[in-house]
């Protein structure tokens, strides 16, 4: 489980390839200080696990399923990418609930400036767990969403954000992650559900402030 809050932007130091699996060697100073095999690392967004290491530098394993459906597989050498590791449970929460787990590949279509703020709109397949003012992660970052319509998102960075992610420099036709809120994907989950088992229904979650 991860926070959105992106701990560093590390650097693709090398990318072996056999077909749809990739083993990715990865610079990063911070995530490196306190971790073991095994520990679980966001790298723009993708939760995956951390095989070997050393001071400066950690491996990790992409399989096909994750190679066909994120944007690890367009990463190349001196690529950057935002680096977080799994959360502390006894840590201060800053972002939201991500788990690592894509939902979508969406594509940047278009950037515009707007004083001191960066804006994103970003297609997407499907827009139904996306909200006003609603959490989502881009590449791993925990942003708030500040439009929604049947294609796509907007999104909006800070001056921090542009210069600490690597979302900063993204352009028009980029390829990014996007997870949705959890919270609204075990919702529907339950709604489909609540006749056979919880009894939650549409009416009873309105009632309850939801």
């Amino acid at each position: 489980m991860f926070t959105g809050i992106v701990e560093e932007k590390g650097k693709i130091a090398s990318i072996t390839q056999h077909n749809q699996a990739l083993q990715i060697k990865i610079h990063g100073k911070k995530v490196t200080e306190e971790i073991s095999i095994g520990d679980s690392i966001s790298v723009n967004g993708v939760c995956l696990t951390v095989t070997e290491f050393a001071s400066d530098w950690f491996t990790v394993d992409v399989i096909p399923e994750t190679f066909r459906s994120s944007s690890l597989s367009k990463l190349t050498a001196q690529s950057e990418v935002n680096l977080e590791r799994a959360m502390h449970a006894n840590g201060r929460f800053g972002g939201h609930f991500v788990s690592g787990h894509v939902d979508a590949v969406g594509k940047v279509e278009r950037t515009w400036q707007e004083d001191n703020a960066k804006y994103y709109y970003i297609s997407v397949l499907e827009t139904r767990y996306i909200t006003m003012k609603g959490s989502i992660s881009v590449d791993g970052t925990s942003l708030t969403v500040f439009g929604v319509d049947e294609k796509g998102f907007t999104i909006s960075l800070i001056p921090e954000t542009q210069t600490a992610t690597v979302l900063g420099a993204k352009n028009q036709e980029d390829i990014v992650n996007v997870e949705f809120d959890m919270l609204a994907k075990y919702m529907e989950r339950l709604l489909q559900t609540s006749n056979q088992t919880s009894g939650i229904t549409e009416e009873k979650l309105q009632q309850y402030g939801f």
